[in-house]
């Protein structure tokens, strides 16, 4: 069982490790090309229209809303998958596991949250993006993580992983309590009917993967027409899904990798390929200086440290929690870094929160820049914090 679930998070973190790599390349690319003579391109195919129809009912979108509504979907699915399986047997599965990374993903959230707020107190056009900063992109951070090679014991990276698990969790929490627009009430009783037919599937513990599918795929598109986002029909039919199916399969592990492959190097690239295009001509060091992305930058930046390596440290001297071992205070500084890097999640809520591309725009500015800081910092403190000799966690796991 031990060998097994080690494998698992082996497997986990070279996936998770390798998508970072590809996302910073899709970043990097969409930077680039919106600003170059390719930027009216790159807008204009974002922007096109696309509809789907059925009879009266259709749905017409913008690319950039398809891949933001419905691929991240398929993201959001995935996270719901991760989130049960570590509740049920992970890092989440009991108060010495949990305890740790819970107090530090609080502080993870809280602390940059409050940052922004204070930037932005007297912007009341801007507040709505209080939860942006609050965000941890567990791609872009174990990416990074991984370029540090065999010396990162095992106990750092599933630490980093439950931190990003939970803060995960608090984002679903996030946009379906603050970012949910008008309801339709006969649209959300849709949904709930798929709901339930997918409750009485899991408790019949199904082995095919196809009804799940199909009834996922229904339910997604009457939360999309409730007003409730769309991405949240993925994490609530995810924890339907049984641990073990009635012919005694993995269920959730292999549908939880068979979509990691996928978000890992596809969903989420092309995410952050389409979202992380801003025009940086013209810009000065003043517009980063704007309430707005200033408050993104160093609620990532700042809060991210004060709240993750803070709270960690009351609940360890409190006697909630203690660091695991091979872990020191020192290493816990540099992974609060790399949980400040954003960009997935916080560029999600920030297509969410504002609606005037200026808005969007300021909020790129502000996740790139913070994220980008954080990631230097974070790297070059861990590569000084850790041993030159590989660490011996990994023995077993690799």
């Amino acid at each position: 069982m031990i060998s097994r679930v080690g494998t698992a998070l082996k497997d986990f973190l070279k996936q998770e490790s390798a998508g970072g790599i590809v996302l910073i390349v899709a970043a990097a690319l969409a930077l680039l090309i919106a600003n170059s003579p390719l930027a009216p391109l790159y807008f204009g195919t974002l922007e096109t229209k696309l509809n789907v129809s059925f009879g009266d009912f259709a749905i017409n979108k913008g690319l950039i809303l398809w891949i933001n509504d419905g691929l991240m979907a398929i993201f959001f699915f995935l996270i719901g998958l991760e989130v049960k399986r570590e509740i049920i047997n992970g890092q989440l599965s009991s108060w010495d596991k949990a305890s740790l990374p819970l107090a530090a993903a609080i502080g993870g959230m809280a602390i940059p949250a409050a940052i922004f707020v204070a930037f932005n107190w007297n912007s009341p056009e801007s507040i709505g993006g209080w939860a942006i900063p609050a965000a941890t992109d567990i791609a872009f951070a174990l990416g990074i993580l991984s370029l540090l090679g065999p010396r990162v014991p095992v106990a750092m990276k599933a630490l980093l992983l439950a931190i990003a698990v939970i803060d995960d969790i608090g984002a679903i929490t996030v946009i379906a309590l603050f970012y949910t627009g008008e309801i339709r009430t006969d649209m959300l009783i849709g949904g709930g009917v798929m709901l339930a037919l997918l409750f009485a599937l899991g408790r019949a513990r199904i082995a095919s993967v196809i009804p799940y599918v199909l009834l996922t795929v229904v339910m997604w598109v009457f939360v999309l027409k409730s007003g409730v986002h769309a991405t949240l029909a993925g994490v609530t039919a995810a924890m339907m899904v049984p641990m073990v199916a009635r012919d005694g399969s993995q269920l959730l592990e292999n549908m939880e990798h068979a979509l990691h492959k996928w978000v890992a190097f596809v969903i989420i690239p092309i995410f952050g390929f389409a979202n992380a295009g801003v025009t940086l001509i013209g810009l000065s060091p003043a517009d980063l200086l704007q309430p707005l992305p200033l408050g993104i930058a160093l609620g990532l930046l700042i809060g991210k440290q004060i709240g993750i390596v803070g709270f960690a440290w009351v609940a360890v001297k409190a006697g909630f929690a203690k660091l695991p071992e091979g872990v020191s205070w020192r290493k816990i500084h540099g992974l609060s870094l790399l949980a400040a890097i954003g960009f997935t999640m916080s560029l999600f809520i920030g297509n969410l929160a504002f609606e005037d591309q200026a808005q969007v725009d300021a909020v790129k500015l502000g996740v790139l820049s913070g994220s980008l800081i954080a990631a230097l910092a974070g790297y070059f403190m861990l590569k000084a914090a850790l041993p030159d000799e590989p660490a011996p966690e990994d023995e077993e796991v690799q």
